[in-house]
């Protein structure tokens, strides 16, 4: 039988949790409840090792521990899509939360019907676009390439490919994730490790300059693909 799609609710209002879980479960989807930052961190943490969690709405204010200290934690694991409440419409909330990794966001009071239409489409966006494709391993071998992370060295066809630093961890990013989508956004967070500087030119900039030196054609690139409108996923088929 095919498992459900898990939804994380984190949110210390225990009615508004009830009634978002109970409309979530009338979508066919699946729905576990923590109401407060720490037990969120738990629960994501079991069902990303279980590879069953498909969406997290994260509340912004909490008293243990508040929704952008749970997004950065669940941030540095998980490529998991990530949609914030807030009972605040502060424009620089919204910035905060989108800088460290959110995927969406939604002002507190909402309709349901508004709020199941955004869990539906990131929902479908993640299911569709990431197969479930992730390593740990030091060393990559790929279609006519190999990645050794010990040794920072990248080979195309037994040929030493020169690359810079960031250009390495680029690569390795991508591959080791390969066919996953990552937004900009998720690829500046991950490989400088820091705060989205909302540098689009930068990202695309790095990506055109490792495909001249690993794609056989960088006009029409096999490694890294561009998902127009989303962002860049390494070729499953690689």
């Amino acid at each position: 039988m095919k498992m459900k799609n898990r939804v994380l609710i984190v949110d210390d209002d225990k009615e508004l949790c009830a009634l978002m879980k109970k409309c979530i479960e009338q979508e066919n989807l699946s729905a576990v409840i923590a109401h407060g930052g720490i037990e969120g961190l738990r629960l994501a943490d079991e069902n990303k090792n279980a590879n069953s969690l498909s969406l997290v709405i994260l509340d912004v204010m909490m008293p243990d521990m508040d929704g952008f200290q749970v997004l950065k934690k669940i941030r540095e694991t998980s490529n998991v899509p990530v949609l914030m409440l807030t009972a605040r419409s502060d424009e620089e909330d919204k910035v905060s939360g989108l800088r460290l990794g959110a995927d969406d966001y939604l002002t507190k009071p909402f309709s349901i019907n508004e709020l199941m239409a955004r869990v539906n489409s990131l929902i479908r966006r993640y299911t569709t676009l990431n197969p479930t494709a992730e390593t740990d391993s030091e060393y990559i071998e790929l279609s006519g390439m190999m990645i050794d992370k010990t040794n920072r060295i990248v080979s195309m066809n037994d040929h030493v490919v020169e690359l810079t630093g960031k250009e390495f961890d680029l690569l390795f990013f991508l591959a080791a994730n390969k066919g996953r989508v990552f937004t900009k956004k998720q690829i500046y967070t991950q490989v400088w490790e820091e705060e989205y500087a909302f540098d689009d030119n930068n990202i695309m900039s790095f990506i055109s300059k490792l495909r001249k030196k690993i794609e056989p054609d960088p006009d029409c690139p096999f490694y890294i693909l561009t998902i127009r409108g989303v962002g860049y996923r390494f070729n499953q088929e690689a």
